[in-house]
This record gives structure tokens, C-alpha cells and sequence, in this order.
């Protein structure tokens, strides 16, 4: 079975158009995109144990939407998460980047293993 990781980044392969979201691609590169999305696990916490073993496990998953032009029009990040499995959670606004201008959006995103 593929791990949280690959899955995520499966999930996040799927955006049309197509996203940059490999940050170790763009931190080589010295320059942004306008748009760009990374991703990193918060937690993994087992939920489910039968006979000394764990049965179930629950994963949540940052994905960070970043956007020089604001967070009106961003990428369609739901609807990739949400057909890979995973169920939606909160999401918060990120503090605009001073350096580079990207404005961010934090959303949750769960998976039940």
C-alpha cells in the first residue's frame, strides 16, 4: 500500500491546470511561481487496535495554497483531496509572505488507513 506521502502527492498530481506543489524542485530554483502548493503531515494517530495491534490510523494533511494575486482564485485543491480519499477539515488564512508577496490558505485534510 502507498503511504500518506504518495498519496498526497498523487492527489495534488491530479490539478488541472497543473500546480507546482515539490517544494524541494522550487527551493533549487532561487524563484517562486505566482502559484504554488506544498504539503506536510500535521499527525498520524492510531484511532483503531484489535488484539495488540493497530487497525485503523487517521491522517491529517496540511496542503498550503500559496498565490501572489490573492486567495479569490486559487487552485481547486478540494476536489483533488476529496477523490483520493480524504475528508475535509478547517482551513485558515496563512500571513501574507514579506518577502516573496504570496498571499496563503492552510487546509486540513484527513485520511482513515
Amino acid at each position: 500500500m502507498a503511504n500518506i506521502f504518495q498519496i498526497t502527492s498523487t492527489a495534488l498530481g491530479t490539478i488541472t491546470p497543473a500546480v507546482t506543489f515539490a517544494m524541494d524542485d522550487l527551493i533549487g530554483t532561487g524563484t517562486l511561481p505566482d502559484t504554488y502548493i506544498t504539503y506536510f503531515l500535521v499527525d498520524g494517530v492510531g484511532v483503531e487496535h484489535a488484539d495488540n495491534a493497530e487497525s485503523a490510523r487517521v491522517y491529517r494533511v496540511q496542503v498550503n495554497i500559496m498565490n501572489k494575486d490573492g486567495l479569490a482564485s486559487l487552485p481547486d485543491v478540494d476536489t483533488a483531496m476529496l477523490a483520493a480519499g480524504f475528508a475535509k477539515g478547517s482551513e485558515r488564512e496563512l500571513q501574507k509572505d514579506s518577502t516573496t508577496s504570496h498571499y496563503g490558505l492552510a487546509k486540513d485534510y484527513f485520511y482513515l488507513t
